[in-house]
């Protein structure tokens, strides 16, 4: 058995393990340790999976139920990337509560953390409905576990609660779907379903019937309507830096499960799943900007802001078969998937910010905590700016061209009408975050503390906002490379397809 592709995984794990040994046997005031051990290891996973992607070679291993291609290196390293992020915003915060807040002690965390992401690589390079499977509940419950770790604190514990009978629902509709599937298809393997769904000698109903629960399963961990319930309980519940590793890292594994699953797997009914993935789009686009604006909170703003962008998300990927020719899809699924890597580089910082201003027994989660920014601290007002210009597509911020690529997929399919909703409701949102800039900039500060950060937060939320404007300037370079692995990843699939249209 090759175990090359599966060397980032399995450092992953042995180090996870080592540093939860490591942790037991630590003082509280040297914490720090396992911080430190958890960076050097996604450094570490980093290089391996760099390594891997310039190679630029697809290798399958595990009887075929994991696969190592450009689209999982290049997500991986974005997964990596914003969970590395996430320690360094979180880290200062950690240390202030410690066991005074009822139990966020740095190890647990930062533990679960490389937990989670573990479970977000098996998804991302899973080709089998079993491994995808197993990699969504490592994750799952890793997350699980986060959001109730302030046990003595009812609002997270009651977000917990909500997050796990619901996400327990949602494994039920996947693992329905994917039953489904298999008993019409005899496999567990996604290229396997898709040669059965191309050769038509099964019934496309009975297949029709597996996508509904395998989509609604999807929904509901991408955050889309109505499958949204938990987002803004969850994010508001949670502890900051724990609604930072729900909201950024996770929604790039549950892309590449949609791609695997209903890209690779069932392209040949993609006129099926286009049309759920239309109204689950549309949907979450009109609730999710709707519902932000009335939001006095700004967590439960940023996560109605989060639907609203999964909606852009599933935009690109409804947009890439039209009458059942592909010509236009691996335009489209990369502009999904740059999408959903620059949200989640926006949403870091966002996060990040809220964290800045947090500090012991105070959280800086409502709206009036942000006024007077500018007074006392002009740069990370500005940084605040960028982000929100960026969310709300203002150029020359990345959004605005993540937007753009989004929306030039949805005309490549002729929905003009499609294109408009969008544009429509993007200015709607644009309210809710012209609204923050305004408290900020133009609002007296509530709140005169000083604001307290270490020189890494301080650096990496700085560099955050900056690559914000760089990537909106040129963006050229990374939608290249989404090209390029979505080109390489599903071109199998593209391939099925053209011989079913012949």
């Amino acid at each position: 058995m090759n175990l090359i592709p599966v060397y980032p995984e399995i450092f992953l794990l042995i180090a996870t393990s080592a540093i939860l040994l490591i942790d037991m046997f630590l003082p509280d005031e040297k914490r720090n340790i396992t911080y430190m051990l958890s960076l050097a290891t996604l450094v570490v996973c980093a290089a391996l999976s760099l390594y891997s992607f310039e190679a630029g070679t697809v290798t399958y291993t595990f009887s075929n139920m994991f696969v190592s291609d450009p689209m999982s290196h290049l997500l991986k390293l974005f997964s990596y990337l914003a969970v590395g992020v996430t320690l360094v915003y979180s880290r200062q915060y950690i240390v202030e509560r410690g066991m005074a807040s009822g139990g966020i002690l740095g190890g647990e965390f930062y533990v679960l953390a490389l937990f989670s992401l573990l479970g977000q690589m098996v998804m991302i390079s899973g080709t089998s409905f079993l491994s995808i499977y197993l990699g969504l509940e490592l994750m799952s419950l890793s997350l699980y576990a986060l959001v109730a770790l302030r046990r003595n604190d009812s609002t997270s514990t009651e977000a917990a609660m909500k997050y796990f009978v619901l996400g327990a629902l949602a494994s039920g509709f996947l693992l329905y779907g994917m039953s489904m599937l298999y008993g019409a298809t005899g496999s567990l393997d996604v290229n396997a379903v898709a040669k059965a769904a191309v050769s038509g000698t099964i019934k496309p109903m009975v297949l029709v019937f597996g996508i509904v629960f395998l989509v609604a399963g999807l929904a509901f961990k991408l955050g889309a309507v109505p499958f949204h319930m938990w987002v803004p309980d969850v994010y508001q519940g949670s502890p900051t830096p724990v609604t930072l590793l729900l909201g950024a890292a996770p929604k790039l594994a549950t892309f590449a499960i949609c791609v695997r699953l209903l890209v690779e797997g069932l392209l040949p009914l993609a006129f099926d799943w286009q049309q759920m993935l239309l109204v689950l789009a549309v949907l979450s686009l009109a609730i999710g900007n709707i519902t932000a604006i009335v939001q006095t909170n700004l967590k439960r703003m940023l996560a109605y802001s989060t639907i609203s962008h999964m909606g852009f998300v599933l935009l690109g990927l409804l947009s890439g078969v039209v009458n059942q020719s592909s010509a236009g899809a691996v335009g489209a699924y990369s502009s999904a998937m740059f999408y959903a890597i620059t949200y989640v580089l926006t949403t870091l910082g966002s996060f990040g910010i809220v964290i800045l201003l947090s500090r012991a027994g105070f959280e800086a989660d409502k709206l009036e905590d942000l006024k007077g920014l500018n007074q006392r601290s002009p740069w990370f007002a500005l940084v605040m700016l960028i982000l929100m210009f960026s969310l709300a597509g203002v150029p020359p911020m990345v959004g605005f061209y993540a937007k753009l690529s989004v929306l030039q997929a949805v005309l490549g399919t002729g929905q003009i009408w499609l294109a408009l909703v969008a544009v429509l409701f993007s200015l709607v949102g644009a309210f809710y975050y012209l609204r923050v800039i305004k408290l900020m900039y133009f609002d007296a500060p509530v709140d005169t503390a000083p604001i307290v950060a270490s020189s890494d937060m301080r650096v990496t939320l700085s560099l955050n906002g900056v690559a914000i404007v760089a990537l909106g300037i040129l963006p050229g370079g990374l939608m290249a490379a989404c090209e390029s692995a979505i080109g390489q990843s599903i071109g199998h699939a593209l391939k099925n397809l053209a011989g079913m249209a012949a």
